[in-house]
């Protein structure tokens, strides 16, 4: 979304218009779940906490800094949020309100009849191979690679110098890649495991 139109959503949606507000959720819904899936491997935990980031978020929306990126501040508190819920045996949300703003469409994207056996083989090979990473290693694999966030960015959003988000990303990496080929028939899928991190 381009940034011009972002900020037109945010300052209606400041205004208390509802279809602003859902439509900064659909815009970003997807890509908040699927990091949180991906740091969690849990999809429950993160539809709560990608839920109740929303609801912090829309809630707050009249605090935003328009000087910095909507999916910054998003994923920080989403990030916030399930350090939080891993830290509880099981986080208790109150999901009323997205809920209430939600649309045809607009559901979790959790319905695997729309991949193929082969498609889901190679994605739960990738979410075993990435849970068995450290939690820094993960995590900066996910930005950098799904989200393409830049190593700047990364390193802002982490509060960690840059030259160690390389280190954890050359480390993640050389992982994967060790974890990929002790498992047979699963190391050719390394080659193109930063497609798969993001599908």
């Amino acid at each position: 979304m381009e940034r011009a139109i972002e900020h037109d959503l945010i300052r209606r949606a400041i205004t208390g218009e509802r279809a602003a507000a859902g439509e900064l959720i659909r815009a970003h819904q997807r890509s908040v779940y699927a990091y949180i899936l991906r740091m969690s491997g849990k999809p429950e935990l993160a539809e709560d906490v990608v839920q109740e980031a929303f609801v912090r978020v829309l809630a707050n929306i009249h605090r935003f800094d328009f000087r910095f990126r909507f999916s910054t501040w998003l994923f920080t508190i989403a990030r916030r949020l399930y350090m939080n819920a891993i830290a509880k045996s099981r986080p208790a949300y109150d999901t009323d309100f997205v809920g209430s703003m939600g649309a045809p469409g607009t559901a979790m994207p959790e319905d695997r009849s729309l991949d193929d056996e082969r498609s889901t083989v190679h994605k739960d090979a990738i979410q075993r191979a990435l849970m068995e990473l450290s939690d820094e290693q993960r995590e900066i694999i996910v930005l950098f690679h799904q989200l393409d966030w830049p190593i700047a960015l990364i390193a802002s959003h982490l509060d960690m110098p840059e030259g160690t988000v390389k280190s954890h990303l050359h480390r993640g990496r050389r992982r994967l890649r060790l974890i990929f080929q002790q498992h047979k028939g699963l190391a050719e899928q390394f080659q193109g495991i930063t497609q798969g991190i993001g599908a």
